[in-house]
C-alpha cells in the first residue's frame, strides 16, 4: 500500500467516528508497509479528554509492538494534529506524520505553531500535509453541517 491508501483507511475510521457522533478525524501507524495500530476521534463516548484519533493509534499501535517507543513508523491522520497529539508522536518517537486537512484554528504543524520546525525537541518528525485534503474536509464539512442542521 501506499501514502494514499493508508489515508484512505484513516479517512474510514474518520467515517466511524461520524457515525458515533464525534468529530470524524482517523489515525493508522504504520511501519514498512504494515499497520500498527489505528484509531479515530471518542473523547465524548469514551469520556476521556486524551482520546483523540491519534493517541488512539498510537495507544493501539504501542500495545501491539508491545513498546511506548514506534520509531520508524509513520501516523496518517485525516486532520493536522494539535499540541498534545504532535507532544504524543514525539515521545513515541514516530519518524513521520502525514496529514490531509490543515486546520486552522489549533493545528501545530503548518497553521498555527509550527511545532516541527522549533529546535528544543529531542526528537524530530517529519511531517507532510496535503494528502487527500478534499476528501477529509468534505467529511468535516458535513459532518458540522448536519449538527447545525438539527
Amino acid at each position: 500500500m501506499n501514502d494514499e491508501d493508508w489515508m484512505r483507511r484513516a479517512l474510514a475510521l474518520a467515517e466511524q467516528a461520524a457515525e458515533a457522533g464525534e468529530v470524524p478525524v482517523g489515525a493508522v501507524l504504520v511501519r514498512d508497509n504494515v499497520l500498527l495500530g489505528e484509531g479515530f476521534n471518542q473523547p465524548i463516548v469514551a469520556h476521556d479528554p486524551t482520546a483523540h484519533a491519534e493517541v488512539m493509534a498510537l495507544r493501539d499501535a504501542a500495545r501491539n509492538e508491545q513498546n511506548y517507543r514506534l520509531p520508524g513508523s509513520t501516523l496518517y491522520v485525516t486532520l493536522e494534529p494539535c499540541t498534545m497529539c504532535f507532544g504524543a508522536l514525539i515521545h513515541a518517537r514516530v519518524s513521520r506524520l502525514v496529514y490531509a486537512a490543515p486546520e486552522p484554528r489549533a493545528g501545530v504543524c503548518a497553521s498555527q505553531l509550527q511545532l516541527p520546525e522549533v529546535s528544543f525537541y529531542n526528537h524530530k518528525v517529519l511531517v507532510e500535509g496535503g494528502l487527500l485534503t478534499q476528501d477529509s474536509a468534505a467529511l468535516l464539512k458535513g459532518f458540522f453541517a448536519s449538527r447545525r442542521g438539527r
